[in-house]
C-alpha cells in the first residue's frame, strides 16, 4: 500500500479548485466513523450551511477554507476525492457525501479507511507542525537544514517537519536523479550534493504534477482518472532490473522502515566489509 504523495495531492486539489470555492454546502452525509477525525455532529455543525471560500494543498494534506472554519482531509491509502452528479450511483465504501448548491455531490471514498475527515475553528494544530513545502522552500535555507542533520537522506525526505508532502516514491526518484545514496547521512553531505538534491526533487515533483501523478495502486485524480507519472519512474519499485542510466542491478533496502530501491553503482556502493568493520558508503 502506498499513500498519495505532494504529486498526486496537488492534482486532485487542482482538479477541485473550478468547482469548490463559493459553493454552498447544503447537506453533509457521514459513513463510518473511522475515517472521521471530528464528531460527526461537528462535522455536520461546521460544514452545513458553509460557503468554501479556498481549497489547497498542505503537504499530504487537502485544506479546505469554510466560512465556520477549516476542513481538512486526507486521502489515506485508498481516498478519492470528485465531484459527481447526484443521479450518479454512489460507489461502496463512501464515507462522506457534501451536497452543494449546485446540485453536485462532493464524495469521500476510502476502502480502507486510513484517511480523515476533521473540521475545526482554528487551523488544525497539525498542520502548523509542518515544514515548508519543497516546492518552495529555497536551495539555501534546504542545504542548510539537510547539512544540519545526522540522520540518512530518505529518512529526512520522508520527514514531514523537514519537508512536507513528500514520500516513498518521490525520495527515492529524486536520491537516484541526485546520484546520493538513501542511507547517506545529511550532516556528511557537501553543500554541492545537497544542493544538486534540491533541485533534483523540485524537477521530480513538478513533472510528476505535469504527469498527473503516480497510480501505482488505488490513486486517482480529481476527475476518477489515473495519473501517468507511474511511466517515468526510474528506481521505485524496480529493484531487481537494470538502472536506466548505468545497466547495473537495481538494490533494494529498508531506510526509515521503508522499501527502498536505488542504484549502487550511480548512488555510491555500501560495501560489505569483514567480520568487526564498519560498512562505508561511497560518495
Amino acid at each position: 500500500m502506498r499513500m498519495p504523495e505532494l504529486p498526486e495531492v496537488e492534482t486532485v486539489v487542482r482538479d477541485l479548485r473550478p468547482l469548490l470555492p463559493g459553493r454552498r454546502i447544503e447537506r453533509v452525509e457521514l459513513g463510518r466513523r473511522q475515517v472521521l477525525k471530528s464528531s460527526p455532529r461537528k462535522i455536520v455543525a461546521i460544514l452545513e450551511g458553509a460557503i468554501v471560500e479556498n481549497i489547497e494543498r498542505w503537504g499530504k494534506h487537502i485544506v479546505l477554507r469554510v466560512t465556520n472554519g477549516w476542513w481538512r482531509i486526507h486521502l489515506g491509502m485508498s481516498g478519492r476525492l470528485v465531484v459527481q452528479a447526484a443521479s450518479e450511483p454512489r460507489v461502496k465504501h463512501t464515507h462522506g457525501v457534501f451536497t452543494l448548491d449546485t446540485g453536485d455531490e462532493l464524495r469521500f471514498t476510502d476502502p480502507r479507511m486510513f484517511g480523515a475527515i476533521e473540521v475545526s475553528r482554528d487551523l488544525p494544530k497539525g498542520l502548523g507542525k509542518l515544514g515548508p513545502e519543497p516546492l518552495e522552500i529555497s536551495r539555501e535555507e534546504f542545504v542548510q537544514k539537510l547539512r544540519s542533520r545526522r540522520s540518512r537522506l530518505k529518512a529526512l525526505l520522508l520527514d514531514q517537519t523537514f519537508v512536507r508532502g513528500v514520500g516513498n516514491i518521490y525520495a527515492d526518484e529524486s536520491l537516484f536523479r541526485a546520484r546520493l545514496h538513501p542511507k547517506a547521512i545529511g550532516a556528511r553531505v557537501t553543500a554541492e550534493r545537497a544542493a544538486a538534491l534540491h533541485t533534483a526533487l523540485q524537477q521530480v515533483l513538478r513533472r510528476a504534477i505535469d504527469g498527473r501523478g503516480s497510480s501505482v495502486r488505488d490513486y486517482v485524480d480529481g476527475r476518477g482518472e489515473a495519473g501517468r507519472f507511474q511511466f517515468e519512474h526510474l528506481v521505485y519499485g524496480r529493484a531487481g532490473e537494470k538502472c536506466t542510466r548505468c545497466k547495473s542491478v537495481l538494490r533494494g533496502t529498508v531506510v526509515a522502515g521503508r522499501t527502498t530501491c536505488y542504484c549502487p553503482t550511480c548512488q555510491g556502493r555500501k560495501k560489505a566489509k569483514g567480520k568487526g568493520q564498519k560498512a562505508k558508503v561511497k560518495r
